[in-house]
């Protein structure tokens, strides 16, 4: 089976700066996009950044300009940089993926983890 395992998350300062990491292991034939969501208590989940196979990417209005999504497709690694965090950015990050297995293509989820922007 896919699993999608995230980790960087923590407590930070605003203004301070952390670097989600999403490795993908398993029997994997091709991931296709690659995504970052978020949700914060009380909030539905937000899909922050996207990148393609290609390296193409999107974010959200709330994170352009101090959110980067980047991948390296040889580790079947994602990774999300986050710099200038606000405490608004404050919530569960998860990793997902569309991964070709054989010839069927799944919706792949990492657990989450926690990152907190507070003082």
């Amino acid at each position: 089976q896919v699993q999608l395992l995230e980790s960087g998350g923590g407590l930070v300062q605003p203004g301070g700066s952390l670097r989600l990491s999403c490795a993908a292991s398993g029997s994997i034939f091709e991931i296709y996009v690659m995504n970052w969501f978020r949700q914060a208590p009380g909030n539905e989940r937000e899909l922050v950044a996207t990148i393609d196979s290609d390296g193409n990417t999107n974010y959200a209005d709330s994170v352009q300009g101090r959110f980067t999504i980047s991948r390296d497709n040889s580790k079947n690694t994602a990774y999300l940089q986050m710099n200038s965090l606000k405490p608004e950015d404050t919530a569960v990050y998860s990793c997902h993926a569309n991964v070709r297995r054989d010839t069927a293509v799944f919706s792949a989820w990492g657990q989450g983890t926690q990152v907190t922007v507070s003082s």
